[in-house]
């Protein structure tokens, strides 16, 4: 069984949450899917993950950039998983419950807390992946930008 992360953002938009997390499994070896809602925002995100920082850079790709195996991070609309990734990040509006055993370490499931329907919509994912067998797990947004998990 994988663990299952609900990351409730409250200071940052998902896009500004988003490459800290992405730095942080690469640093540990990780590589990731990253599952958005639609293709537009896939490429709104690819752009995103270019500009966010001049001192840094974060190595991704999606469909549209070919040889997605060879990407640490691969950004998709799909349920694929072509790179091996050992961790996947789902975006509010990405069903959840399906890769409660899909072989993942671990899936997070990211959302903003200043969005009524996205907390809305994930306590009903929360339901979902409870109801297929897991334990997720809930973590909050801390003033520092970083994790404490509340349940």
């Amino acid at each position: 069984m994988n663990e299952f992360r609900f990351l409730h953002l409250e200071r940052r938009r998902i896009d500004q949450a988003l490459p800290d997390i992405l730095e942080e499994a690469l640093a540990a070896g990780k590589r990731v899917v990253v599952q958005a809602g639609s293709e537009e925002r896939v490429e709104a995100l690819n752009e995103r993950l270019w500009t966010y920082a001049d001192e840094s850079f974060l190595p991704h790709g999606s469909a549209r950039d070919g040889e997605p195996q060879a990407q640490p991070v691969y950004l998709t609309a799909g349920d694929d998983n072509p790179n091996g990734a050992a961790l996947r990040v789902l975006l509010s509006g990405v069903p959840a419950a399906a890769f409660v055993k899909a072989g993942y370490e671990r899936v997070a499931l990211l959302f903003d807390g200043r969005d009524e329907e996205a907390v809305a919509e994930a306590r009903r994912e929360w339901i979902a992946v409870k109801a297929a067998g897991a334990a997720p797990s809930y973590w909050r947004e801390g003033e520092d930008g970083g994790w404490a998990r509340v349940r």
